[in-house]
């Protein structure tokens, strides 16, 4: 360590997210079953804000949830391509929606604590960069809005 305090010859790693890893990650999810996929920035599971690319083709059905146990909000970053992202009332009616992209004019949308929501691509390839608080938990059943088919069901292929 130097009189500074900067501790020298240390290897210091970034993670990168360039278009070789975008590249890899779009292919990833147009031949995944969920027409999705996504690279965590944060090393674990238990850190303490969770951070990850999210890469998602149109069609790929986010069945409406919420964060609630514990509450949580996330913020959502498009990088390229659009998105539409839709916030729900207690019985499913759409009471907001805003569409972010990576060419503006909304580049960003925070979902606050407790909100039904889901996202949807609108444009193939779209890469968007999700910030919550973590630590990561896996979501409960009541997470998942009632009225609203489950992933992987005859129902929810109909919305896909």
């Amino acid at each position: 360590m130097t009189s500074s305090g900067l501790i020298e010859n240390v290897t210091i790693l970034m993670k990168i997210l360039d278009e070789i890893l975008l590249i890899k990650l779009a292919e990833q999810a147009k031949t995944s079953s969920r027409k999705r996929t996504h690279y965590n920035f944060h090393p674990s599971l238990e850190d303490s804000t969770q951070r990850l690319c999210v890469v998602i083709e149109p069609g790929s059905y986010i069945r409406p949830h919420r964060h609630s146990n514990p509450a949580k909000w996330e913020l959502f970053f498009a990088l390229k391509g659009s998105a539409l992202i839709l916030i729900f009332d207690s019985s499913g009616k759409v009471i907001n929606r805003q569409i972010i992209s990576g060419t503006g004019p909304a580049h960003a949308a925070e979902i606050p604590e407790n909100a039904w929501h889901t996202l949807t691509a609108l444009e193939s390839g779209t890469v968007l960069f999700e910030i919550k608080p973590g630590p990561y938990a896996p979501p409960s059943p009541d997470e998942f809005a009632t009225w609203a088919p489950e992933e992987g069901t005859a129902e929810a292929q109909k919305i896909e």
